[in-house]
């Protein structure tokens, strides 16, 4: 276990000593703070913000970039190694090729907790200062109070942000090159709800089974039936099958994958 933790130690060292990393935490830190700001003076004469509306608006549109950002990092994680040949001097090393590919995997979920930590931190704590009150604002329209709706809304878009990242880290690993990862996922990640519009599984019984159909989770927040009927279970079963399909394919290909050229 010790050797395992001084694997994924390794892992996070590369991670942070990319000044690209902290440079995309600080653009992601800023950008909260400064749409609570933007709300505030935006609002008219006598602006009247509820703390959770400045909140909500300010995680929606923030989450956009903490998932770029950690598709950037799921990209790079394994394509980069064969990039640069450092790829050979890992697995010269006496660990497996699964624990090798599982502590890159466990680096890659603690930088996007550690993304939408800031994330969190930054937009709730300038969203409290720049705000006139902390009534229930739209998160009064729902059954859940408003602590409670801010947090499920928060798990909703970590959910999508952990699945696209997931692809991102899969095309990584099986073509071995990060600008095909970072414009397949964020390809899926805009484009889920169009495709789910064309193929509305109200018309289409198979589209039920696709994952774009299921990427949004906010409407379960609202109602009990998504789209085509379907239920938040159904729909939370349905992209853990695609989870762990994502997951076998990455580890089936890096433990066969020849690195010998």
């Amino acid at each position: 276990m010790g050797e395992f933790a001084a694997l994924i130690h390794n892992e996070n060292i590369k991670i942070y000593s990319r000044v690209r990393t902290w440079i995309m935490l600080v653009i992601l830190a800023v950008m909260c703070a400064l749409f609570p700001v933007l709300i505030y003076y935006t609002s008219g004469s006598n602006p009247s913000i509820e703390l959770w509306d400045s909140f909500q608006v300010t995680v929606s549109i923030a989450f956009f970039l903490n998932t770029i950002f950690t598709v950037v990092v799921a990209s790079d994680s394994v394509a980069g190694e064969f990039s640069t040949g450092t790829i050979k001097l890992l697995l010269i090393r006496p660990w497996s090729r699964s624990k090798i590919l599982l502590s890159k995997y466990i680096s890659l979920v603690l930088f996007s907790l550690l993304s939408t930590g800031v994330l969190v931190a930054f937009a709730f704590g300038f969203s409290a200062i720049f705000s006139s009150s902390t009534g229930e604002g739209m998160t009064g329209l729902t059954r859940w109070s408003p602590l409670e709706y801010a947090a499920l809304f928060i798990l909703c878009k970590y959910i999508v942000l952990f699945l696209t990242a997931m692809i991102a880290f899969m095309v990584s690993t099986v073509f071995r090159a990060s600008g095909l990862a970072i414009g397949l996922s964020l390809f899926i990640m805009f484009t889920s709800n169009i495709v789910t519009t064309i193929f509305n599984p109200e018309r289409y019984e198979w589209a039920k089974y696709l994952i774009f159909t299921h990427m949004d989770l906010q409407v379960y927040l609202g109602s009990n039936t998504g789209p085509g009927g379907a239920t938040l279970g159904y729909a939370l079963a349905v992209l853990l099958v695609y989870y762990v399909l994502f997951l076998l394919i990455s580890w089936m290909v890096f433990r066969k994958r020849d690195v010998s050229a």
